[in-house]
């Protein structure tokens, strides 16, 4: 699946319920996922890591999506950097 179907499937799942949020409410679920990834990142159990950087990207694509973002479209740029830094 590349960024943009999954983009489109949560759009097509959960934007309208998104777009009712709004991006401050979305934007502290999202935040409330990173915690949880943090948290997984410091233990050893791989299935709830795993579990967690999917609950993150999906949220990342929530806020995206409530704010006309192709996130595709955004990180085509590092497809053609070579320095390593941003």
């Amino acid at each position: 699946m590349t960024i943009k179907e999954f983009q489109a499937l949560i759009e097509e799942k959960y934007g309208q319920r998104d777009r009712e949020r709004g991006t401050d409410k979305t934007f502290l679920w999202f935040i409330e996922e990173v915690g949880e990834l943090a948290t997984a990142l410091a233990g050893d159990d791989q299935a709830n890591k795993q579990e967690e950087f999917g609950d993150v990207f999906a949220w990342l694509c929530t806020l995206a999506n409530i704010n006309d973002v192709d996130l595709e479209a955004a990180v085509e740029r590092y497809k053609h950097r070579n320095d390593g830094y941003k």
